[in-house]
């Protein structure tokens, strides 16, 4: 009894939605990589895995295009993986509660064909980010198809302290404020002060959070009630962080890291 005490109050440990994703498998235990069982098919992965390379910076600043999941597992063991509410379940007047899958349906002569989209997002919560969408027949594989997405796209942000109500040089904020833009949604990511928290959307705060960013204001203009939409637009918004070029005094006057601090 007492193990399974625990084992429900772990669950609850999950936050917003965990019966969910404990009844999908997201908060299941993740098998460690084998690196030795891996035959890799490109040139980058043959690389990573005679050792070659043991940087991700190296691939990320050469912007080497990344075609396999497992150069990731490889390169960085401890990312944490979470799935975005992104769809909604049946209810009265619309009023389902969100959920993780989003399902559509096709319309056939022999019947409906479900299929299930997921939003994964990776990150170790110091500098390093990506997100990816899956789409299937069934559930599982969406979600394994969008954690190897987000690994595939994972890049790395510039983090400082861009408030002038702050000033404290600490990776808390972005350095400035950016834009980033999907269909018709725009976003505005603005430098807030320590102890401000994630101003944000609730879903693009899980991948602010995930990057290693804890306080930051928005805003935000078209339909953002399409959620795909926002949250691309918010993981282009990261990604133009790294598109502005930085005098070496804005830099040590901001505390800008770029990527992970034990990188640095």
């Amino acid at each position: 009894m007492v193990k399974k005490e625990t084992e429900i109050g772990g669950k609850k440990s999950l936050g917003g939605a965990s019966k969910e994703r404990a009844r999908m498998g997201g908060g299941r235990r993740v098998r460690e990589f084998d690196k030795e069982a891996w035959k890799p098919k490109t040139s980058l992965g043959m690389k990573v895995k005679s050792e070659e390379i043991n940087n991700i910076d190296h691939i990320l600043d050469n912007r080497f295009k990344i075609l396999e999941h497992e150069i990731v597992d490889i390169l960085m063991p401890n990312l944490t993986t979470d799935l975005l509410l992104v769809g909604q379940s049946k209810g009265k007047f619309g009023g389902g509660q969100r959920r993780v899958f989003r399902q559509t349906q096709k319309k056939t002569q022999e019947g409906n064909k479900p299929k299930f989209g997921t939003f994964a997002i990776v990150g170790n919560e110091d500098g390093y980010v990506g997100i990816g969408y899956g789409k299937s027949k069934e559930t599982v594989p969406a979600r394994e198809k969008a954690t190897r997405n987000a690994k595939q796209s994972i890049i790395k942000i510039l983090r400082g302290c861009g408030s002038w109500q702050c000033g404290c040089k600490n990776l808390h904020s972005v350095p400035f404020a950016v834009e980033g833009k999907c269909g018709s949604v725009k976003i505005k990511l603005i430098p807030a002060p320590r102890g401000t928290g994630l101003c944000v959307e609730e879903e693009c705060g899980k991948l602010l959070r995930i990057a290693g960013i804890k306080d930051v204001w928005s805003q935000t203009f078209g339909q953002t009630k399409t959620k795909i939409n926002l949250i691309y637009a918010c993981f282009d918004a990261l990604k133009r962080l790294m598109e502005v070029k930085l005098q070496k005094e804005n830099t040590e006057n901001l505390g800008i890291v770029e990527g992970s601090v034990g990188v640095q």
